[in-house]
């Protein structure tokens, strides 16, 4: 008799019907991951009790914690669902959609919130394509050391799961995108746009909607020391605000 493994999931027909949970029982496989268990539910839709049932419809692309699709919460811990080991996990293993974002159906979810943050923050590098501008400017060893940790964010969203600034009642953008202000910040080019990042978090939702719950840095799969870049990003965004008031 094979060894099985139970799964209780938290499902969700649309975003307008009520929750509920169903469980499954698959073969345990050697190293399978989260993922794996979902696409053995999905090629045989079948409960514990033996009823038929939908898929289970969950998100995923790059299967190896690099695109940040697959984030759920899994036995009360946000994390990948890639990169957790079923062997690990305790019995049954139970899965959840992430609660700070609008459930689209099972476990897939809408991340929108975060997108348009970045937005907001003007998170990438605007360059005219139109003509060569010839080699840019060089960066210091150390900027492109440092550049490089707040680059590896994902955008994953465990960060805004376990805030507790992150509510329906705030719109508060959350660690990622203030992180990606101190990643352009800081290099030659994206420099030329600071002020105007600065400026999109003096706003409601921006960086004096932080509490410092410091949860943040403590889930990031990449161990992005996203506490650092609010301090950082906290100080400049402070001088940019006396600089305005001394234009006056």
């Amino acid at each position: 008799m094979p060894k099985t493994v139970r799964f209780r999931i938290k499902r969700r027909d649309s975003p307008q019907t009520s929750a509920y949970w169903e469980e499954f029982e698959i073969v345990d496989r050697p190293a399978m991951n989260v993922i794996s268990a979902l696409m053995d539910i999905q090629k045989n839709p079948v409960t514990a009790t033996g009823k038929r049932t939908t898929p289970v419809v969950w998100d995923c692309n790059c299967l190896e914690e690099v695109c940040g699709a697959c984030t759920m919460i899994i036995n009360g811990k946000v994390c990948q669902s890639c990169s957790t080991l079923v062997k690990h996990l305790d019995r049954p293993v139970v899965l959840e959609p992430m609660t700070k974002f609008p459930v689209v159906r099972d476990l897939l979810v809408d991340r929108s919130r975060m997108f348009e943050a970045l937005k907001r923050v003007k998170a990438w590098i605007p360059i005219d394509g139109t003509y060569a501008l010839g080699p840019g400017p060089r960066m210091s060893q150390q900027d492109q050391e440092a550049g490089y940790t707040f680059s590896r964010c994902m955008t994953c969203g465990c960060c805004l799961e376990v805030c507790p600034q992150v509510n329906r009642m705030t719109h508060f953008m959350g660690a990622a995108a203030i992180a990606q202000v101190r990643l352009f910040n800081t290099h030659p080019t994206g420099k030329f746009n600071k002020s105007e990042r600065l400026q999109a978090l003096m706003e409601e939702g921006g960086i004096a909607d932080c509490g410092n719950a410091q949860n943040c840095v403590q889930v990031c799969p990449k161990d992005i020391p996203l506490t650092k870049a609010i301090a950082e990003v906290n100080r400049e965004v402070i001088k940019e605000a006396f600089k305005g008031w001394l234009a006056k």
